[in-house]
């Protein structure tokens, strides 16, 4: 089974200094159709104003992914982290038993575009933790380069969740495809550009729900960049 949802179809908020596509019912949107895809709760698209940004806050019993497209993320937590997170690192902050953070755009001309991703995790209550790792681009460029595991395999930062998250790079020519368990569910993302995956062409922003599939490949990229997740069902 696929099923398509188009750029348009997500929840958006405008709050002046933050404007945010929501992929999931989040805060404000509410979509009993929409509110996550197997064990992936969370895809904000956010963009941050320059010289703005989230205050401290807290979380809880979440794995939470940032990953960085243009300008940077300034991020402080309670564990101590004082990180800045450039385009092209993967960020996961395991909220565990409990933690607080900011997140902010320093800049003085520059917007901050990243995406905030939760995963609901595979155990509660875990001491809070913090990783972060720069993805080179030439091993996203033509492939699917796992970025986030459970074990972190390959250099990917370590998630405590049932859930593989992979990022591509992909042009005119170029060609990926990665083996699904039927018994599991998959998501494609388009950050930007223009992709097909399994022969429905997608472009940025466009998002493919995934069950009871064997394979996904990913064919005729147009200055592309996708995440792809291998969820449990």
């Amino acid at each position: 089974m696929i099923t398509l949802r188009k750029s348009q179809d997500r929840g958006y908020a405008d709050h002046g200094w933050l404007k945010s596509h929501h992929s999931f019912s989040f805060a404000g949107y509410h979509d009993p159709e929409h509110m996550g895809w197997g064990n992936l709760r969370v895809i904000n698209e956010d963009r941050i104003a320059a010289g703005t940004g989230f205050g401290r806050h807290g979380h809880r019993d979440m794995e939470i992914v940032s990953y960085v497209l243009s300008g940077e993320l300034a991020h402080r937590d309670s564990m101590g982290n004082v990180q800045s997170i450039p385009p092209g690192d993967v960020q996961r902050m395991s909220a565990g038993s409990g933690v607080m953070h900011s997140e902010f755009n320093h800049a003085d001309n520059q917007e901050t575009h990243f995406l905030q991703i939760w995963i609901e995790p595979d155990r509660f209550g875990i001491a809070p933790g913090y990783e972060q790792k720069t993805i080179p681009v030439e091993q996203k460029r033509g492939a699917l380069r796992l970025v986030a595991s459970p074990d972190g395999a390959q250099d990917s930062v370590r998630i405590h969740a049932d859930a593989s998250l992979y990022a591509g790079l992909f042009a005119a020519g170029e060609r990926a495809e990665l083996a699904l368990d039927p018994a599991r569910k998959a998501y494609v993302f388009l950050i930007r550009g223009a992709l097909t995956a399994n022969g429905q062409p997608l472009q940025a922003g466009d998002a493919l729900l995934l069950a009871e599939e064997n394979a996904l490949a990913l064919t005729d990229g147009q200055d592309a960049e996708v995440l792809v997740f291998d969820l449990a069902a």
